[in-house]
């Protein structure tokens, strides 16, 4: 829905709900045209049910307010006098109805002064698991999320088993689209493997569906910095199906909203109205070749060709620190290592028993079909790419057939155009056209780990609404399931020089203060 027709449809909400309290409003020493008015309705609520007035604020926040509607309705009730199992069940059940029968039907007695604390142990531990619940949603929804590096694409800036803290409030925190879900999982709830929000997915389906009507239009509150170019980005993948991540091919039969697509993490080695290219595997931007900072190291495939049968490939690996996460292929006494950096490279290639290497690399002109823009009039490789003009908010492009094939997704799927094509001429949104203003920066995003990292090689753009934050630290690191990292234990993501660990002045500090409100706690109780 549009935000006239949320705001259309909050009025709606607001008339049912006066219409079903009003006489409780009565009841309460209030007036009854209290009970009509928006938000303030909502601010004299929380009087009657003596919660504070902040609350309204978290009736308004998508996810976290399916939770707090539940808890307003019971509350409601319990300040009439039904404190039952079946009163706290039928406020829930009904979707808040229940007012109406108290309003109208029930003989219910206001309770100014009621006890706020749970009846029951059961009810005391609901009411803070629920509360808990909510402020780790907020907190995950409009300021840190927690996220797992799943793949080498980044490998020796982040490693598989990296749990990184990522900051949304740096680009601004995004607000849900996806209104009715589970909070604080993604795309699926865990061990029930099954679909964590309200959606329908199929592309026929889904403009019509009025369960999508409930998705909120793209709003994201301000930030305070824009994403530099090199920076590590966390971003929900443009191209995503409902298929697993090896599967990166949109699928048009399904769809999913902006903010349950798969989140990535890569590198943005271009940023809105940069010039891109892509030569020999080195990235360039505007002309120039990109310098990446002093953690991140470029990994390149090669085959390498013994001098004797004596080569123990794998000692040879972890002797040179050569990533590896894809296996060493050995094909007629060559053998294929997927990653290497050029440091490791430098000492590796004058091993005595290395003959030579040879980097694994495709040949300019060579047009790989899964490589963007998956036309046949460009050949492009993962080596050889470009040059490719980035979109920037507000730039206008000259527009026309040999350019549409870069630029077609962008114009309708990511900024909602409809776009035909007849004869020479292009139409969009019904009207012809040779140029195209953009509505929002894009952006390019690759892996450090060049020749194993599914990126925008393949799937191109990253528009601004699809970014998620920016990880900011490395809380914990594991290098598979017994084997702790200690030394990427609450490091920072971004820095110069080699990562320092925090984790012994954590710990230092986190002793301490247990000790203090120890040592305070029995003082006052002397």
């Amino acid at each position: 829905m549009t935000l006239t027709q949320w705001f259309i449809f909050i009025l709606i909400i607001q008339v049912i709900h006066g219409l079903g309290t009003w006489k409780l409003y009565i009841k309460a020493g209030r007036q009854a045209w209290e009970a009509f008015v928006p938000v303030y309705n909502g601010v004299i609520l929380m009087k009657i049910i003596n919660r504070p007035w902040w609350w309204i604020i978290l009736l308004f926040l998508p996810i976290v307010n399916l939770i707090m509607l539940m808890v307003v309705w019971v509350e409601t009730a319990r300040s009439f006098g039904k404190n039952t199992y079946l009163d706290t069940f039928l406020a829930v059940i009904t979707l808040g109805f229940y007012n109406f029968y108290l309003n109208y039907v029930a003989d219910a007695t206001y309770i100014k002064e009621r006890d706020l604390q749970p009846k029951s142990g059961s009810g005391e531990w609901t009411s803070s698991i629920l509360f808990a619940i909510v402020a780790a949603t907020i907190v995950h929804t409009y300021f840190i999320q927690p996220f797992t590096i799943p793949s080498s694409s980044l490998e020796k800036s982040l490693l598989v088993g990296d749990f990184l803290f990522v900051s949304k409030f740096h680009y601004g925190a995004r607000i849900p689209m996806t209104t009715v879900g589970a909070p604080m999982v993604h795309d699926t709830i865990p061990v029930l493997n099954k679909k964590s929000y309200l959606f329908n997915d199929h592309f026929e389906e889904r403009k019509t569906s009025w369960i999508n009507k409930l998705q909120l239009p793209y709003l994201r509150l301000p930030g305070f910095e824009k994403i530099d170019r090199n920076e590590i980005v966390v971003f929900n993948q443009p191209a995503d199906t409902l298929r697993n991540m090896d599967d990166f091919t949109p699928d048009r039969n399904y769809y999913k909203p902006i903010d349950k697509k798969t989140n990535l993490v890569k590198r943005c080695v271009a940023i809105a109205g940069d010039s891109l290219e892509i030569r020999d595997g080195y990235v360039y931007i505007n002309g120039k070749k990109n310098e990446l900072p002093d953690r991140a190291h470029l990994q390149f495939s090669y085959l390498v060709q013994p001098k004797t049968n004596q080569f123990n490939a794998k000692y040879l690996k972890e002797r040179y620190d050569i990533t590896d996460r894809f296996g060493i292929t050995n094909q007629q006494n060559t053998y294929y290592f997927s990653a290497i950096s050029d440091e490791a490279l430098a000492k590796f290639k004058n091993h005595p028993n290395v003959a030579s290497i040879t980097p694994n690399k495709q040949v300019k002109g060579e047009r790989d079909s899964d490589i963007f823009p998956h036309d046949p009039n460009y050949n492009w490789n993962v080596d050889f790419f470009g040059p490719l003009y980035i979109p920037e908010e507000g730039k206008t492009i000259d527009i026309n057939l040999e350019v549409l094939p870069l630029y077609k997704r962008v114009i309708t799927e990511y900024e909602g155009n409809t776009l035909q094509v007849k004869g020479n001429q292009i139409f969009i949104n019904g009207k012809v056209a040779d140029t195209y203003t953009f509505k929002q920066n894009y952006y390019w995003m690759m892996g450090d780990n060049r020749h194993n990292s599914i990126d925008a090689r393949r799937w191109g753009f990253v528009p601004f609404d699809h970014v998620l934050g920016k990880p900011v630290f490395i809380w914990m690191s594991w290098d598979g399931i017994k084997n702790p990292r200690w030394e990427r234990f609450f490091t920072t993501v971004s820095g110069t020089g080699k990562a320092t660990s925090y984790f012994i002045p954590f710990l230092i500090f986190l002793f301490g203060y247990i000790g203090f409100n120890k040592w305070r706690a029995r003082k006052k109780k002397s």
